[in-house]
């Protein structure tokens, strides 16, 4: 069934739906760098490998390029404010999103092996790196895409 709405009410709803996500995104990422720059301050991230700190200041990095990437959205709206041009905002915060979500995934994944590297060694860190590698694909590909099928095949069949 088809909404009844014009160009623009339908750019206003796919912009509300954008701001949802941005903010479940920034709350999330907004914990993971403070959790990730408090590290430098425990005593034990002496004891890190050269290879445990390249690890840590890359998931460093991204953590505040996600930051970056979100607040993008922020500032284009804010550019683009009465230009009427909320197609282009919500097409372009679309493809920032898009990014962000990767590199959430690349973070998430980054942090779980160097906690497990941590705690349990480098061997372990990898397969459970890995192995929520494969998590992340299901759940984030896999899975809405299955659904997404199966909705497209009821609602044409």
């Amino acid at each position: 069934m088809e909404r009844r709405e014009t160009a623009l009410e339908r750019t206003d709803r796919n912009w509300n739906d954008l701001l949802q996500e941005l903010r479940v995104l920034q709350t999330g990422i907004q914990i993971l760098t403070g959790f990730l720059l408090t590290l430098p301050f425990q005593p034990r991230f002496q004891e890190l490998t050269p290879v445990q700190v390249l690890v840590y200041l890359s998931l460093v990095l991204m953590s505040v390029l996600i930051t970056a990437l979100l607040m993008a959205t922020v500032v284009m709206h804010r550019t683009f404010f009465q230009q009427r041009i909320k197609s282009e905002l919500v097409r372009s915060s679309d493809v920032l999103l898009r990014i962000t979500i990767v590199l959430v995934g690349l973070i998430l994944v980054g942090t779980l092996g160097l906690i497990f590297d941590l705690v349990l060694g480098s061997g372990v860190g990898l397969i459970a790196a890995g192995t929520f590698t494969i998590v992340l694909v299901l759940l984030w590909a896999v899975l809405p895409r299955h659904i997404r099928t199966r909705a497209l095949r009821r609602r044409n069949g």
